[in-house]
């Protein structure tokens, strides 16, 4: 399972729900028929829409809030088996080799978001923007990137 984000809030009263997710492939996920997993329960999606910055859903046969407060405040999940994603997930890139022209630089410890775009963290604090010019090859078992001077510290 992968988490997908928070159902933070009900909207209305005929069960739509508020997901608050920074996902990278929400657009795979959200879609008629896809299903959600929030506790123990697996949920097929019936309708989607973004608002503001959240994620609106609505499930097959729910159509009362009384139904979905349950969920409220709960982390909602999706197999990862049920998906085949465009590019890789970040929870696949953590712990990942970082090589610059086969020089090892470190193991990505995490991804960071700012506005712009995601982060690859270091564990030595070091951030590479995950942009072409900088990612160059993403592999299963190592991350090559081309630095400019000035992005690493040198000793």
């Amino acid at each position: 399972m992968i988490l997908l984000g928070k159902l933070v809030n009900t909207h209305g009263i005929k069960g739509e729900v508020r997901i608050l997710s920074d996902f990278k492939y929400k657009h795979q996920v959200f879609q008629k028929g896809k299903h959600l997993y929030i506790g123990n329960d697996k949920l097929t999606i019936n309708t989607y829409r973004p608002h503001k910055k959240y994620d609106m859903v609505t499930f097959d046969d729910i159509n009362d809030i009384n139904e979905v407060l349950k969920y409220k405040g709960q982390n909602v999940y999706i197999d990862k088996e049920e998906f085949v994603f465009e590019g890789p997930l970040n929870d696949d890139l953590i712990g990942l080799p970082v090589y610059d022209n086969n020089k090892l630089l470190g193991n990505v410890k995490d991804i960071a978001s700012n506005p712009s775009q995601e982060l690859l963290v270091l564990e030595d604090g070091t951030m590479i923007p995950m942009v072409p010019e900088f990612i160059t090859d993403i592999k299963s078992d190592h991350i090559n990137v081309k630095l400019i001077k000035g992005l690493k510290n040198e000793n």
